[in-house]
């Protein structure tokens, strides 16, 4: 039976009797179990789009974004499916329980998630021991770590426990991602604005002693004013990339109940992400690259948005609803070629002579 079929067929009406968190984690599970026995022919990515950025190559455009695999349970088997990088988080320096739950929510007639999870976490150095597990399979494979704050730690200190993240997991990381803009930790949005984001960026720049890609997540419900300063910022504080967007606190209309409150993810978010990315893609105007994220879940939109200028995509939701075969769709309808599009030469220059796997460090 094809993947497709045997996924919307038999798995997705079992996982989906099942309440959201419950499916993630039953489908992960499975996943974790794969990892260990899927022979290491099987762990190498299309070579589809190839491109270079900030000195990663990746074999083509389109990774796993942050929040399904938060613990770095089973990069293997994600990278088995074909992504070209996948990450992993949102990591905590100190194990959280997140929300409470419930706590994810499906909309199944509009291809979207609403979650609260707030950063679930077995904090950073379990993750770190599961990334060196992970590394053992895939010494070279493009992995990158999502950090974030404890939800107890005040915000004014919010910058020691990022930093102590970094610290720990940056032997195993490709690159670093901060995430500022989850809405489901009290305040984080904050941390994208002002004094507070520089001396964030400061204090992770000086941190940051193996000099890994640090990369800036940020939401997708930004005033227009805002966002050219968060540009501004991040640039002038050398991140190597801007990773736009995360979920969103709007509710577009909607087939089904969305009055959970949350991120919303998935179909209805693309054109609000899709705005911001080329907003985000007219400000930085080539200076520093913009990976996208939001709702992707065709080959047209993988399409549209690598036409518009960005490095690379990333994407989670879609996968819930179409299943593991998503990606060999989406890599098989990559229109070709796109050529190799590198990171700008300001911001690629001053990372190209980095070698971010654990092997290197």
């Amino acid at each position: 039976m094809h993947s497709k079929l045997l996924y919307t067929a038999i798995l997705r009406p079992i996982l989906f009797s099942l309440d959201a968190e419950a499916a993630h984690n039953t489908a992960l599970g499975m996943a974790h179990l794969l990892s260990k026995v899927i022979p290491c022919s099987k762990l190498q990515p299309p070579r589809r789009g190839e491109r270079s950025l900030f000195g990663l190559h990746l074999p083509n455009p389109v990774g796993l974004a942050a929040g399904l695999d938060k613990n770095a349970a089973a990069v293997p088997f994600f990278a088995s499916l074909g992504f070209g990088h996948v990450e992993v988080g949102t990591v905590t320096p100190l194990p959280q329980l997140g929300n409470p739950k419930p706590r994810m929510f499906r909309l199944p007639r509009d291809g979207a998630l609403i979650n609260r999870m707030g950063f679930p976490s077995i904090g950073a150095d379990q993750v770190a021991m599961n990334l060196a597990r992970a590394r053992e399979r895939l010494p070279d494979y493009v992995i990158g770590v999502n950090i974030g704050k404890n939800k107890e730690t005040p915000i004014q200190n919010a910058k020691q426990d990022y930093c102590v993240a970094l610290r720990k997991l940056a032997p195993f990381a490709s690159y670093i991602t901060i995430n500022v803009s989850s809405p489901n930790t009290p305040e984080l949005r904050s941390l994208q604005h002002g004094e507070l984001l520089a001396g964030l960026l400061t204090a992770l720049q000086e941190a940051n002693a193996l000099n890994r890609p640090l990369c800036l997540k940020i939401a997708p419900d930004i005033q227009d004013t805002d966002l050219s300063e968060i540009v501004e910022v991040a640039i002038a504080h050398k991140i190597a990339a801007l990773i736009a967007t995360n979920t969103t606190l709007q509710r577009p209309q909607l087939s089904d109940e969305g009055s959970e409150t949350g991120g919303l993810s998935g179909a209805p978010l693309f054109p609000i992400a899709s705005r911001v990315i080329r907003e985000v893609l007219r400000l930085s105007a080539g200076r520093v690259p913009v990976i996208g994220v939001g709702g992707i879940g065709t080959a047209a939109q993988l399409n549209e948005l690598l036409k518009a200028g960005v490095s690379l995509v990333q994407l989670y939701t879609a996968l819930v609803f179409e299943g593991p075969s998503l990606v060999d769709t989406l890599l098989r309808g990559l229109e070709m070629p796109l050529g190799n599009r590198s990171a700008p030469a300001e911001a690629g220059d001053s990372h190209q002579a980095r070698r971010t796997h654990a092997a290197s460090s």
